[in-house]
């Protein structure tokens, strides 16, 4: 009898389902990145002052709750391209049409309207997330998951390039509005895509005989029954706080560098070139080392790294604005940036895995997406007044803040994830 040899790691890169995945992450990644990079740097363009930009960080609460949602997306469906195209295709038809309004504002001028538009990208934008992640599920094999979520996420790093860079370069020299409706013309790969996709795999379907309340209720239930209700919650609270203390130095990022003197084309060529390439590396050498390490003691070394890594911010504010920018200050840019996003590439890529360890299989979508939402919800709140810390402590003393405030969920891990058990499975104790 013949044996079947195995496929090459090639062959499993360049296959259809692989092929989705990079245009599922691009079309994914792209309005987050308009949300929290091109739209501050615009808001500071135009003469917004910090604590209304601070504020703006309000507008990502869709992505903390798409918990709330995902059950009614899986309950209810347009049925015109299948469960999830239909999701699909209506969220990106929604994303390109608001982004390019969105840049028709002058955000001096028109502030609420903006608000309020910019409130609406998140909500399609958490929609569509909730959609692309579970069709993903739905056409990957176990055996392609890691790979297929892998190239997503990195799609989805990539995405930013957009946003985040090229068009950043381009505000330098035309209008706005021109910026904005160029990045929305990047919404169209992802739109043709759902149109055209294969049919949707088979797959168990909501019961519509159960009452509607448990269509919510039971990921939840189960949760705490396999935990135990004060294991249960400090899970939780270890959730909130693993990467509070770097979300938050992150918040007010572009903005801070733009007051330290930076360009735009500085955000758009050192910044955004050395943040994708350092957090794509650093989770992928991340994703290696866990096999060695297992999930508990990459969460004490990687989160080591990440709460190192905000000294960086701090030893750039102590400089105060730079006066001129030259060769050392690009320098000083540079190492800052690569360090915070080697422990941005290293923290997440063991953050996912543990809390993907921490879900039942029967309910690994809806209980992912709220451990995710969860670990939102802080630098959410508390991103909103980032602002006000800064405007009235400076830069210097809030990094200091972030990096205080990164300290109590590394003391968890003493109890989550002790370092002696290297890859317990906790979900099942």
């Amino acid at each position: 009898m013949t044996e079947i040899s195995k496929p090459s790691l090639w062959q499993q890169i360049f296959t259809k389902n692989m092929l989705l995945c990079i245009f599922t992450g691009f079309s994914s990644g792209l309005p987050l990145y308009v949300l929290f990079q091109l739209v501050p740097a615009w808001l500071s363009s135009s003469g917004v002052d910090v604590k209304t930009i601070g504020f703006f960080t309000i507008i990502g609460f869709p992505y903390t709750w798409k918990f709330l949602i995902s059950p009614l997306l899986d309950r209810y469906y347009p049925n015109f391209l299948g469960r999830r195209r239909s999701w699909m295709f209506i969220t990106q038809i929604g994303l390109l049409a608001l982004l390019v309004i969105l840049g028709q504002f002058n955000p001096s001028e028109s502030i609420q309207i903006v608000a309020a538009l910019s409130a609406l990208v998140a909500v399609f934008s958490a929609v569509q997330d909730i959609v692309i992640d579970a069709y993903r599920r739905e056409i990957l094999s176990d055996e392609e998951l890691g790979l297929g979520n892998s190239i997503h996420v990195n799609a989805y790093r990539i995405a930013g390039l957009i946003p985040g860079g090229i068009s950043l370069i381009l505000a330098d020299s035309h209008p706005w509005q021109i910026v904005f409706i160029f990045t929305a013309l990047f919404m169209i790969p992802g739109l043709i895509l759902s149109l055209f996709l294969s049919k949707e795999p088979n797959v168990v379907q909501v019961d519509h005989n159960l009452p509607f309340y448990m269509t919510f209720t039971l990921p939840f239930k189960e949760f705490f029954s396999r935990k135990g209700l004060y294991a249960g919650l400090g899970l939780i609270f270890f959730i909130f706080l693993y990467k509070f203390g770097d979300s938050l130095a992150t918040s007010l990022q572009t903005k801070f560098i733009l007051d330290m003197g930076f360009s735009n084309t500085d955000i758009g060529t050192v910044v955004k070139l050395n943040s994708l390439w350092a957090s794509i590396i650093s989770g992928m050498v991340g994703g290696i080392m866990m096999i060695r390490l297992g999930v508990n003691r990459s969460l004490w070394v990687f989160g080591f790294v990440q709460l190192i890594t905000i000294l960086g911010f701090i030893w750039m504010a102590s400089y105060g604005k730079f006066d001129t920018i030259g060769a050392y200050e690009l320098f000083v840019l540079t190492v800052v940036i690569i360090g915070e996003y080697i422990g941005v590439g290293l923290g997440t890529a063991a953050f996912v895995a543990f809390m993907a360890r921490e879900t039942n299989p029967l309910y690994t979508a809806t209980q992912l997406a709220i451990f995710t939402s969860l670990a939102a919800i802080p630098s959410k709140v508390i991103g909103a007044f980032s602002g006000v810390l800064v405007t009235d402590y400076g830069y210097y003393t809030f990094f200091w803040i972030c990096f205080i405030v990164g300290i109590p969920g590394m003391l968890m891990l003493f109890k989550i994830a002790p370092w002696s058990v290297k890859n317990n499975d906790l979900a099942k104790q």
